[in-house]
């Protein structure tokens, strides 16, 4: 299903003197603000953005080790408490931080689930009756719990602890779209939260970033297919070199660019799937790539693709939709109907032949019809995923008031 337009705006039309009138101060209370974990701090970064041109502010408090003259960006401050013990960050100073500051804010968003970030604001912000609201940033997803059966098991019993606690009590569990928000439904028992919905987007590159360079520079020559994003499981990148490794002769023009962070020996074993299948030579590792590096790397591609088996929303996509860029993706990321809806690129099943099928489509329209594809890329992304209008979906629903 499509993104509600009218769920995503209806308390828009009740603007109170919250927003109209003064400066809003904004918390958000999230496990990292390092760029390297993506995910929810690379939303987060764009909408403090967005907020400080219209005289708003986000403050951060994170799980990450404090240091000595750290950058903050956009951000009116950053406040990192110490990543805590194992790696699900557990840090009492959290708990303590919240209840000594949780009233200077006007709201407080709590980023994403499963860590001790969410158990500390539940202590701190639930039990006493401090509103907030949780951004679920695709961690409801079903996907987790039919491919990871035994991880499911623990969080089960987390989710009956902890989770579903935080969930309960807060103002809003904020979802990006429909899709998502329907799928959360069923992944665990006793679900009872009040949904809303906040689109996400980002801003188009300025003329300056533009001007930056690639270092994906394997072939000047050949036309590029783009993935762009972690390299994790999840993301199915072994699924895209097959099948560019299967059309070789259909794609020699044609180079892969894979850019992004993962782990080591994930990245070590697909660059081996490369070799194996004859095609290391024109697939360029780029590693993780930022700023303007990253918005040259996007204008340098003709197609855009994310082979996901599951994804929220997807914040590569909308970046490459905002250069013009169409987009290959699989029916498990939750924007895919926008996508094809506005004809700026294709969808298909998460296998090899479902991203092959989405290829051959691409290699085989005309140039015209290439060209109409990238307008619509660009259409696609002011009309639903431009940051001026995240920011005012956000807004609105921090705004909401309880019936």
């Amino acid at each position: 299903m499509r993104c509600s337009i009218k769920m995503v705006y209806a308390c828009a039309r009740d603007q109170t003197f919250w927003l109209a009138r003064r400066t809003v101060k904004i918390l958000h209370v999230i496990p990292s603000a390092d760029p390297v974990s993506g995910g929810p701090i690379e939303f987060v970064t764009r909408l403090a953005a967005q907020l400080v041109t219209e005289g708003h502010c986000i403050h951060l408090v994170s799980l990450d080790e404090p240091v000595a003259n750290g950058e903050i960006g956009q951000f009116a401050s950053v406040t990192r408490l110490g990543r805590g013990v194992f790696g699900y960050r557990l840090n009492l100073r959290l708990i303590r931080w919240l209840r000594a500051h949780a009233g200077e804010f006007d709201a407080i968003v709590v980023d994403g689930l499963w860590q001790f970030h969410g158990a500390a604001a539940l202590v701190a912000l639930g039990f006493r009756g401090i509103r907030y609201h949780v951004f679920s940033h695709g961690m409801l997803d079903p996907w987790f719990k039919r491919t990871y059966p035994l991880k499911h098991m623990k969080k089960l019993i987390y989710w009956l602890v902890i989770e579903r606690q935080l969930l309960k009590r807060a103002a809003s569990v904020i979802f990006t779209c429909e899709t998502e928000r329907l799928m959360a439904r069923g992944s665990f028992p006793f679900y009872r939260v009040k949904e809303a919905i906040s689109v996400l987007g980002t801003a188009p590159a300025s003329g300056a970033v533009l001007e930056g360079r690639s270092r994906a520079d394997i072939s000047s020559e050949r036309k590029r297919i783009l993935y762009l994003s972690r390299i994790h499981e999840v993301k199915g990148v072994e699924l895209l070199i097959e099948a560019f490794a299967s059309l070789k002769e259909a794609l020699a023009n044609y180079d892969l660019v894979i850019a992004g962070p993962g782990k080591a020996s994930l990245v070590a074993s697909l660059k081996a799937l490369a070799s194996t299948l004859g095609v290391a030579d024109r697939v360029a590792w780029c590693g993780m790539v930022r700023g303007g590096e990253k918005w040259a790397l996007l204008r340098s591609a003709e197609v855009f693709c994310l082979p996901s088996h599951q994804e929220s929303f997807g914040m590569a996509v909308i970046e490459a939709l905002a250069c013009g860029v169409p987009v290959l993706i699989t029916n498990k990321v939750n924007i895919w109907r926008e996508i094809t809806a506005s004809s700026a690129g294709f969808a298909d099943e998460d296998t090899v032949d479902g991203i092959r099928r989405m290829i051959v489509q691409w290699v085989t329209l005309s140039e015209t019809d290439r060209e109409q594809m990238q307008r619509a890329a660009r259409l696609c992304f002011d009309t639903k995923f431009h940051i001026e209008k995240a920011s005012a979906s956000y807004l609105a629903v921090l705004n909401r008031q309880e019936p």
